[in-house]
């Protein structure tokens, strides 16, 4: 059994960095198998409602690994400005390591399966996370507005990734951080 959980995870894995890349209709389920180097009926074992389900828990996935080190930000630094900081450092590292293929692993499937209910729905979830981490601690630096101030920081960041991947240039996260400081001091 810990086989099977060791090819569903390293499944998922694959599909989270597929999706990052080429979007929802631009990932196959042979490119899932042959990337992730799976055994070709294990997709469908693990996977039973195909490309949707597998999506739908990419985004699950990456959306918890996401909050995890969101959480983390927040709460190692001094301040919500210095954690944006660290959170937009850390988006522009991912971008500049895969050589501005990996997208945002929400924002990418987002954009691209938005005619997929299930999909959508799972990046939905994947936002309303973030944001509640993000108002969470604005709310506890005591600043006020935290839920519009979070939907403001959250919507900065996915375009500013956006732009920085196509521009080849993370000038626009190190911009979210300098201009939406300010707003992140003032408690």
């Amino acid at each position: 059994m810990a086989r099977q959980t060791d090819t569903r995870d390293r499944t998922l894995r694959t599909a989270v960095d597929l999706f990052r890349a080429r979007g929802y209709h631009g990932t196959g389920m042979n490119q899932v198998i042959s990337e992730g180097k799976l055994p070709k009926g294990s997709l469908y074992f693990h996977f039973p409602d195909g490309k949707e389900q597998l999506a739908a828990e990419a985004v699950e996935l990456a959306a918890a690994e996401v909050c995890g080190w969101v959480d983390v930000a927040f709460s190692q630094t001094p301040d919500p400005a210095a954690a944006l900081s660290v959170i937009t450092e850390t988006l522009a590292a991912g971008l500049v390591d895969s050589d501005y293929q990996l997208g945002c692993p929400i924002g990418t499937l987002a954009h691209d399966a938005g005619d997929t209910e299930r999909v959508r729905e799972a990046c939905a979830a994947a936002f309303s996370s973030w944001h509640a981490v993000i108002s969470g601690h604005l709310a506890r630096h005591g600043l006020s507005e935290p839920d519009s101030l979070a939907t403001a920081v959250l919507a900065a960041l996915e375009g500013a990734q956006l732009v920085a991947r196509s521009q080849r240039d993370v000038a626009p996260l190190r911009a979210v951080a300098t201009m939406l400081a300010p707003l992140l001091k003032g408690a």
